[in-house]
């Protein structure tokens, strides 16, 4: 080894003097106050709308509901006792277990089946459409969606359309008999019977009355010419007519010449208790029994004519509010997860794919053993944010919730709201719940953190 490379070596190894060190120092302290004032406008909104706010509940919740008097843990204490309160727990667990599970899985299947579209963009623009819709109006779309009147909200005028047309529906649900000792008696299930036995050969009028306009059906024809018509010895005659003349001058109990005969009135013949026929009234009201034996019989107006129309289900009743809600919160970020899901579907290793399908996989398999498996990551990123968003739900369930109900459907978030300044004016209370419910949200937003600082690395 020669002098010069000796000297060249040491020169290497020796610090830098002392007047270039202290240059990089300067320069590295400069980089940091430079890089703190462009970040001190963030720091300081970060602080004031986020930090100190926190804080704020935090020490809030150790006093009492006027803030004045220190009352340690007896809001959590409270909390964990108050009905409504654990009613707004429950919820909100039904909610953190069914609504992302259902999100994630739905929007796995529209990703994996949008790909198999023609039109795929324009099918993911129609189901991210929602997105772009506040909770609010939301909120309001589908509070007239599951309003209980068929005339208003569509999801009960489908659902009557359907049962009617199955199950048919009642021809007069307001109208009621005549009473008295020449009249009907109303049985407890609703159904209409004749006081006096009837006998084969005998004509029986039925007065009916409280038939709506709307409810009189337009081939509707005076019951006059049927009520006198004569039965045969082995037959029982009668008409259903409706008990009213225009103007009050007809005689009660008696057919008049301008009172209607009701059609499609269903009338029984019951002898000891069991019906024995069964006849359909016609335009002008009548009907008749043919080949009847001689005897006693009890002329009976079935239940069935009477019953009120079906008006469908009770989306907001304090059995479905819940789910319907969920369901609301599904139309609106079904897109989202479709989308995350789908960018994560298009990054798949197309040949893993396709040496699957060569070696005999059919779709089902392909799906199940391989797209799923390596779309584990972006499915438990999309699972836990959806998490995060349902903990802090609070638009639709105020909104969508009627009065009544508001208790049944209550999550966290509105209980919060209720309990501070919904009528409660609790605002220890309320920000106790506040904590519990960022302590909730905390370890999801720590493990979705985490996984983004894993996929980047």
């Amino acid at each position: 080894m020669t002098a010069t490379t000796v000297t060249k070596e040491r020169a290497a190894s020796s610090p830098p003097p002392a007047g270039q060190a202290d240059r990089a120092r300067r320069a590295r302290r400069r980089g940091r106050i430079v890089a703190l004032l462009f970040a001190f406008p963030a720091l300081l909104l970060l602080g004031a709308l986020v930090v100190y706010p926190v804080l704020f509940s935090v020490g809030r919740s150790f006093f009492d509901a006027s803030g004045t008097r220190f009352v340690g843990g007896d809001n959590y204490t409270e909390m964990f006792r108050d009905p409504a309160t654990l009613k707004a727990i429950r919820n909100t667990v039904i909610w953190v277990v069914v609504a992302p599970a259902l999100l994630t899985g739905l929007g796995l299947i529209l990703a994996v089946l949008v790909e198999k579209v023609r039109w795929a963009t324009a099918f993911k623009l129609l189901l991210f459409m929602p997105m772009a819709v506040s909770f609010l109006a939301a909120g309001i779309i589908f509070r007239l969606a599951y309003d209980q009147d068929p005339d208003k909200g569509v999801l009960n005028a489908a659902a009557v359309s359907v049962h009617d047309a199955f199950a048919g529906t009642s021809s007069y649900p307001t109208a009621r008999a005549r009473t008295g000792p020449h009249g009907l008696t109303q049985a407890h299930d609703g159904s209409y019977t004749t006081n006096a036995a009837v006998s084969p050969g005998a004509t029986v009028a039925l007065p009916m009355v409280g038939v709506l306009p709307k409810d009189l059906p337009k081939d509707a024809s005076p019951a006059w010419s049927a009520a006198g018509r004569k039965a045969a010895a082995d037959e029982v005659r009668g008409v259903v007519y409706l008990d009213f003349t225009p103007g009050g001058t007809g005689t009660q109990g008696k057919v008049d010449r301008q009172e209607n005969g009701l059609p499609g009135m269903k009338v029984e013949a019951v002898r000891d208790g069991r019906t024995v026929a069964h006849a359909t009234t016609a335009s002008d009201g009548s009907f008749h029994f043919s080949g009847l034996h001689a005897g006693s019989y009890t002329l009976r107006l079935p239940e069935a004519n009477f019953a009120p129309p079906y008006q469908g289900v009770s989306w907001l009743g304090p059995t479905l509010v819940t789910p319907a809600i969920i369901g609301a919160y599904l139309w609106i970020w079904t897109g989202f997860a479709m989308v995350l899901i789908g960018a994560g579907l298009s990054t798949l290793p197309r040949d893993t794919l396709e040496a699957a399908r060569m070696d005999g996989a059919n779709e089902w398999q392909v799906f199940r053993r391989i797209t799923v498996p390596l779309l584990a990551p972006v499915l438990t990123v999309v699972f836990v944010t959806l998490v995060i968003n349902v903990m802090k739900v609070f638009d639709l369930v105020y909104i969508i919730a009627p009065g009544p109900v508001q208790e049944d459907a209550t999550v966290l978030a509105t209980q919060m709201w209720l309990v501070s300044f919904g009528g409660g004016n609790n605002q220890g209370l309320g920000s106790a719940l506040g904590v519990l419910l960022l302590l909730l949200v905390i370890p999801a937003m720590v493990f979705n953190v985490r996984r983004f600082r894993r996929s980047q690395r």
